[in-house]
């Protein structure tokens, strides 16, 4: 393998230590790419996940845009699959311990797991693999003797633990393996660079120390920070309802990135496009000086992030029905559906289709058939009380087929056939169609 294939050792550094949050240890990573560029061999550079649920986020792809970097570099990129170590559970950020998943669910897992990270990683230049296909053959003796290569006091002093013990709470035996089994991936494989998020930075350390007990030179650990989600406070994550998926439509995909604060969008620069720190900070200065608008300097990121999973034409489109949506005030081409079924026994059936999901409610309307419009307004737009539906129709937030509506006693027949477009809000549209 000829030496010309690898760019030179600064080009490098800047691309790979972008937007990291630590290098451990810089001094050795410029060392082992000096290594590889002098011999010609890749560096061997791992990522390991444990496919704990099916779908992947924004803040899941920071650690696999890093790995594409050192792959974009000429390098090794191992996406190790956990399928063993995620039926151990990963204590991390743990007060509890986390149940176990089966072999089963760990299967289904992998499976989504690996379809979209070919979204990012290029599977054809990527080295995959499981450690169930070594720790899954540990014999008792191999297990001893990898036990007896840490110290159980050191373990002791992650924060996770110490906490734990410090308030009573329990911690499983096998929890301690977790880091060992992980450093153990790193000697199987013979890693040149871990990386992670940067709460997984004692596991990246325990696999230096181990790597060593075994003969090897310790692995550089390359900690990622924990993308912050879209209310600008926790992590991104599902359970947070803070998160934008990497599978969602383009729209809602771009609606979401448009959602952010201004001064969270140049984290998002650094940790989610590929312009260069460089680029990022004249942007920034630009917005200051009022330049650019911030709005606009948004809707470039969206485009970007939406362009790298769904397309250019895609992202142009998106982009297209945000400024229809949200900046135009004007109906989007696919406005949520809401079907309201006859008046039965003094309520109507109302199914509202938003995207993948379906919600069927019955709603009191009397005898008449008849009801008033900010009361249907609290099911179909999400509305927390009937109090706030007049407060937004006294306001001039709410339009029926673009004329506005003034009257807090306006009502809505629904024993008669109809249909209309009904905007709540500057971002609400619905389709209602009355059957």
């Amino acid at each position: 393998m000829s030496p010309a294939r690898f760019k030179p050792i600064n080009e490098q550094f800047t691309l790979l230590s972008k937007g990291a949050a630590e290098i451990i240890r810089e001094e050795d990573l410029r060392a082992k790419l000096e290594s590889s560029c002098k011999t010609g061999n890749p560096l061997r550079v791992k990522l390991g996940v444990d496919p704990t649920a099916p779908d992947l986020h924004l803040g899941h792809t920071v650690v696999l845009r890093k790995l594409r970097h050192f792959q974009e570099m000429g390098h090794t990129a191992i996406f190790l699959v956990g399928d063993f170590t995620a039926m151990v559970g990963d204590p991390t950020g743990q007060s509890e311990t986390r149940p176990p998943l089966t072999r089963e669910q760990v299967r289904a897992n992998m499976k989504t797991y690996l379809e979209q990270v070919d979204k990012i990683l290029d599977r054809s230049k990527t080295e995959i693999r499981y450690n169930s296909e070594w720790l899954g053959k540990l014999t008792g003796h191999e297990m001893i003797q990898l036990c007896a290569h840490y110290r159980l006091a050191r373990m002791l002093e992650r924060e996770d633990f110490r906490s734990r013990l410090a308030n009573n709470l329990p911690i499983a035996v096998h929890e301690l393996l977790y880091p060992l089994l992980v450093a153990y991936d790193s000697v199987v494989l013979e890693a040149d660079v871990e990386l992670g998020a940067t709460e997984q930075k004692f596991n990246l350390l325990i696999g230096r120390e181990i790597q060593r007990e075994y003969g090897q030179p310790s692995q550089v650990a390359l900690t990622m920070p924990i993308l912050v989600g879209l209310d600008g406070e926790r992590k991104m994550s599902k359970s947070f309802g803070n998160y934008v998926g990497i599978n969602e439509p383009p729209g809602e995909m771009f609606g979401k990135l448009m959602s952010i604060s201004d001064s969270l969008m140049w984290s998002y620069y650094e940790l989610l496009t590929d312009l260069s720190s460089r680029d990022i900070i004249r942007l920034q200065g630009e917005v200051k000086d009022g330049l650019v608008h911030p709005i606009d300097a948004k809707m470039q990121l969206a485009h970007i992030i939406v362009a790298s999973f769904h397309g250019e034409d895609a992202a142009r489109k998106a982009a297209e029905e945000f400024r229809r949506v949200f900046r135009e005030h004007q109906a989007p081409e696919h406005p949520t559906e809401c079907r309201i079924g006859g008046v039965v026994g003094g309520s109507a059936m109302i199914r509202i289709v938003r995207g993948d999901i379906v919600d069927v409610l019955n709603w009191p309307v009397g005898s008449t058939g008849k009801v008033r419009l900010s009361a249907l307004l609290v099911p179909l737009a999400d509305i927390p009380s009937r109090s706030e539906a007049e407060r937004l129709i006294k306001q001039g937030g709410v339009e029926i087929d673009g004329q506005r509506v003034d009257d807090v006693k306006r009502e809505i027949d629904l024993s008669k056939p109809n249909e209309f477009l009904l905007r709540a809000g500057k971002k609400k549209f619905l389709r209602i169609a009355v059957e």
